[in-house]
């Protein structure tokens, strides 16, 4: 019960975040509280306040460094990190998504839960310290009800992956109705020597094309 509290305690002194929302030192802190709070727990001969002082050492450390980030702009960087921009004026940076690690499957998953499908239509995305994806989009794209316009809202289109980072994905090719023959001559109308060149390609259901070709390396 005593280390319960305490965990509690603890937990409650870090702030109201949910799991996916911590900043990295606030985990780092959480696994480590976890384990010290495990060991009197499971091995009754060791000492209760073995396992309840380094919990208490932590949380301070853990208040520390949050008031340090709270006011040191450089602190944070260096403790909590950076935004990212992965996607500027519907463009891809790769150089981004490389250093982020983040793929371009994870991307189009992010942007679909935010009922996205076109990155065309993307003024910027950001990926946050916290892992969250912001994307905002260009005021023509942003939402609007078409029953407050008068309007008769048309068919979703749904863009297919054609090419993930060069590679040529044949049966997502075959599902927009499309052969090799038409990429090939989409390729050359694009002056782009192969697949291999191009880092993302999608075809949605009205034959609409999204096109980024890999950057060269300087």
């Amino acid at each position: 019960m005593i280390v319960f509290l305490t965990l509690l305690l603890a937990m409650r002194l870090m702030g109201k975040r949910q799991l996916g929302e911590l900043e990295i030192s606030e985990l780092v802190v959480a696994v480590l509280i976890s384990n010290f709070a495990a060991h009197p727990l499971q091995d009754i001969s060791v000492p209760l306040m073995n396992g309840i002082m380094p919990i208490i050492i932590l949380l301070c450390c853990e208040i520390i460094i949050a008031g340090i980030v709270l006011k040191s702009t450089r602190a944070r960087a260096i403790i909590c990190g950076k935004p990212s921009i992965l996607v500027s004026n519907g463009k891809i940076d790769q150089q981004q998504m490389l250093k982020n690690r983040f793929t371009l499957d994870e991307l189009a998953e992010e942007l679909r839960n935010q009922g996205i499908l076109d990155i065309s239509t993307i003024q910027y995305a950001v990926l946050e310290t916290d892992g969250k994806l912001n994307v905002v989009q260009y005021p023509a794209e942003r939402p609007v009800s078409p029953s407050q316009l008068g309007l008769e809202a048309p068919n979703t289109t749904y863009p297919i992956i054609v090419i993930n980072n060069g590679h040529l994905l044949d049966r997502n090719l075959r599902l927009t109705g499309r052969d090799e023959n038409w990429l090939k001559a989409e390729l050359k109308r694009r002056k782009v020597r192969g697949v291999s060149d191009v880092y993302y390609m999608t075809v949605d259901t009205q034959g609409n094309i999204y096109f980024a070709e890999k950057e060269r390396k300087k």
